[in-house]
């Protein structure tokens, strides 16, 4: 009725089998432990990457208005721009900006040239390679540095100078009416804002010096 049971099988000890044992131990904790570090590699990676989206998105500025001032040939001799944080932007620092200006003729990346700061600092006049920045408001005494929506700094760029890829060009050497011109404002973070001007179509009226909306 009953079957007898009989256990004929033998378990392997030994050292033998404990250093079998000791090294999938190990094994499978070395690679627990490079899974563990490539997670937390990837996962770092990820976050610097999305921040740094995040800033080209954000960390930007907004052009409130542009004018010319008209040259002594009918034309365009300085380019002048108000600006502003853009909303839901960080601080952006105007002396680590650059400028891409392009135009039919010339294509130039200008840097900030404006070196003086404070209350009390005056902007250089800007070149052929670099652009000059002068405060307007500012809520602290840091010069070049858009920290709040209340800051407001204008923004001079020579294109007579940039035209002709000279400094101190003469004024017939700037854009001509009817021409358009293509700047992308760029902070150090990547944030860029492109920005279009057109040209008027006549400035006949106008003498050298005059101010015209763009």
């Amino acid at each position: 009725m009953f079957e007898s049971l009989r256990n004929d099988g033998r378990g392997q000890v030994g050292i033998g089998t404990l250093i079998v044992f000791i090294a999938m131990v190990l094994v499978a904790a070395i690679a627990a432990g490079v899974l563990v570090n490539t997670a937390g590699f990837l996962q770092a990676t990820a976050e610097d990457a999305g921040q740094q989206s995040v800033n080209k998105i954000t960390n930007r500025v907004e052009v409130l208005n542009a004018h010319g001032v008209v040259g002594t040939a009918n034309n365009i001799k300085d380019i002048k721009m108000n600006l502003r944080l853009a909303a839901g932007s960080g601080s952006v620092d105007l002396n680590t900006t650059t400028i891409k200006y392009i135009s039919t003729t010339s294509v130039q990346t200008l840097t900030n040239q404006s070196t003086t700061g404070g209350d009390d600092g005056t902007p250089q006049t800007p070149d052929a390679n670099e652009f000059a920045i002068e405060k307007v408001t500012a809520d602290d005494g840091t010069f070049g540095v858009l920290n709040t929506m209340g800051d407001r700094y204008t923004i001079t760029i020579a294109a007579s100078d940039v035209e002709t890829g000279t400094n101190g060009a003469a004024d017939d050497k700037g854009l001509s009416t009817g021409d358009q011109l293509t700047l992308e404002v760029t902070s150090r973070n990547g944030g860029t804002t492109p920005v279009i001007l057109n040209m008027p179509q006549q400035l006949a009226s106008r003498d050298d010096g005059d101010p015209v909306k763009l």
